[in-house]
């Protein structure tokens, strides 16, 4: 029998005490936008019903099959992160219909608290480049129905393929209305697979890095650095119904970025991580992704467990998508010292990764390499901002470095020597070349160039909801300061296209042999719940022209 979730568990398990909610607005009040959040007051996600509170998800689609996700709550005892609850054996159905009538696959698999009740399933045997149905049922209690798709089979000429492209959804400084509109238009047939870059969730305290929030409070209240913790925040995203349904319309292709685990993370520490308070960095970091193969519909195995993240995925001869691992290995970065920038032998990748992705550029027999991009690839000077004593402060909240110079380490133009090699081998390749990235909060399009010779095209989609510059600043969207910083940016930088700084959303590109039309997507108000979703700006990549409108 179907159990609701009950309003006092949610609410306990939340964290959420009266007094601190009071004290957490008021305290968000004097910094926000004067005209958004302080009279909406804080929202709390619904109450889930028992097995399924979380949804379902699809993920990793190769010709025959795709990864299928959910999470059991046995108990109401059995929240994410509690350890406890017993194991429960959960039925899984694939059908050709969304009625769940024609079943063309079924099968079982176990829940239990070592996993923390998540569960992955990898039907084998389906048609390629085909949409299907699933759920999963416990009990005769059957969860939500999801809907996904088989990639193009590696035979196949897809005349286009069009791929959703999000980042950074920070579930305090926004409500997540970019998912529901993900959601209807795959629903509609527009999109056909949803790529994610990153920053899927924030590690920050409650109430820490909220924007012009917090529209509500993260869970559990203290910063995160423990498995039950990952566990139990990932757990507190999921209850949103819009993430969910947006997981629930379309496979996601995932990777990480640094805030799955600790802020501008490297392979040996991160720069919000203090060993003398917060323990081991190796522990936290496998605690990180251990929650992160558990709660994401990823088919890639766990570098904790001698794996990895980074892999690609074939969608006929039109495409081949390789996702990077710009975390794991990275060397740390060092933005007090712009020189080392370019020296050889730091590496982004890490030496493995690395000979594996030139492998892939060089060997690709598609028209299109897409490369999925957790930072930014193209080069960004920000020197004419910083010289401008009206958009200085801009420059500051487009890079984290402590000292002033006007370079964004944590992006490729501190790995600058790597990055030269890397557009070596994509101007060597017949394939086109299109970087998807997230990272930044803003929108952006470049061309990558050497010698004159346009090379590739990046598309930055901007964030979910985490926040941009005039709430680094403190500002209303479209101010004159980011007006104004928009132009000394296009004039400095000449491979961009396009930038917009103030606003929340995500892109999709659609791909066909002879472009990319990329297609930038825009939330009118991100602290109000279901805020309607536009397109504002479209662009077309047309490989050897480079970037026209």
């Amino acid at each position: 029998m179907r159990r609701s979730l009950t309003r006092r568990r949610l609410l306990h398990a939340s964290g959420l005490a009266t007094a601190t909610a009071a004290s957490l607005v008021a305290s968000s009040a004097s910094a926000a936008d004067p005209t958004s959040t302080s009279s909406l007051g804080l929202v709390e996600p619904p109450a889930g019903t028992l097995p399924f509170v979380h949804g379902v998800a699809s993920g990793d689609p190769i010709p025959d099959s795709v990864i299928l996700w959910t999470r059991i709550t046995p108990t109401e005892e059995a929240l994410p992160g509690s350890g406890v609850g017993p194991s429960v054996t959960v039925e899984w159905e694939v059908a050709a219909d969304g009625e769940m009538r024609d079943v063309v696959k079924r099968g079982t698999v176990v829940a239990s608290a070592s996993r923390d009740h998540t569960v992955h399933v990898d039907p084998h045997g389906l048609q390629p480049d085909t949409v299907y149905f699933y759920r999963f049922l416990v009990d005769g209690v059957s969860s939500p129905i999801g809907r996904t798709k088989t990639a193009p089979a590696a035979t196949s000429s897809p005349e286009q393929l069009t791929f959703g492209v999000a980042s950074c959804a920070n579930w305090e400084s926004g409500f997540f209305s970019a998912y529901a509109d993900i959601a209807q238009r795959a629903h509609s047939g527009q999109l056909d697979y949803m790529v994610f870059l990153g920053d899927y969730i924030y590690e920050y305290a409650a109430g820490e890095y909220s924007g012009f929030g917090p529209v509500r409070l993260h869970h559990p209240a203290h910063e995160i650095t423990t498995l039950a913790d990952y566990r139990t925040r990932y757990g507190r995203y999921r209850t949103d119904p819009d993430l969910q349904a947006a997981h629930a319309a379309l496979p996601w292709i995932v990777v990480w970025d640094d805030h799955e685990t600790a802020n501008d993370n490297w392979a040996g520490g991160a720069e919000n991580h203090d060993p003398a308070t917060e323990g081991s960095w190796q522990e936290r970091q496998t605690a990180a992704m251990c929650a992160y193969f558990e709660w994401m519909p990823v088919r890639a195995t766990a570098p904790s467990e001698d794996g990895h993240l980074y892999r690609s995925l074939t969608f006929g001869d039109l495409a081949e998508l390789t996702m990077m691992d710009l975390r794991t290995y990275r060397d740390q970065q060092t933005p007090w010292n712009p020189v080392a920038f370019m020296k050889e032998g730091r590496s982004m990748l890490g030496s493995e990764q690395y000979d594996w992705l030139l492998g892939k550029i060089e060997t690709s027999q598609a028209t299109w390499n897409l490369l999925g991009n957790s930072v930014m690839f193209a080069p960004l000077n920000l020197v004419s901002l910083q010289e401008n004593s009206l958009t200085a402060q801009v420059a500051a909240a487009l890079t984290k470095n402590i000292t002033g110079i006007p370079v964004n380490g944590d992006q490729w133009d501190g790995y600058s020597a790597e990055r030269r090699a890397l557009i070596d081998a994509l101007r060597a390749s017949p394939a086109h070349a299109l970087f998807l990235t997230g990272d930044i909060h803003t929108e952006w399009a470049h061309t990558i160039s050497k010698d004159e010779e346009v090379v590739a095209a990046e598309m930055v989609c901007g964030s979910v909801s985490a926040p941009n510059i005039n709430e680094a600043l403190n500002l209303r969207a479209g101010n004159t300061v980011s007006r104004l910083a928009k132009q000394v940016l296009r004039q400095a930088n000449p491979q961009c296209h396009h930038v917009e700084l103030d606003s929340h959303g995500y892109c999709f590109v659609t791909l066909s042999r002879e472009e990319a039309q990329m297609h930038w997507l825009r939330v009118d108000d991100v602290l109000r719940p279901g805020s309607p979703v536009r397109q504002a700006h479209a662009l077309t990549y047309r490989p050897g022209a480079g970037v026209v409108s």
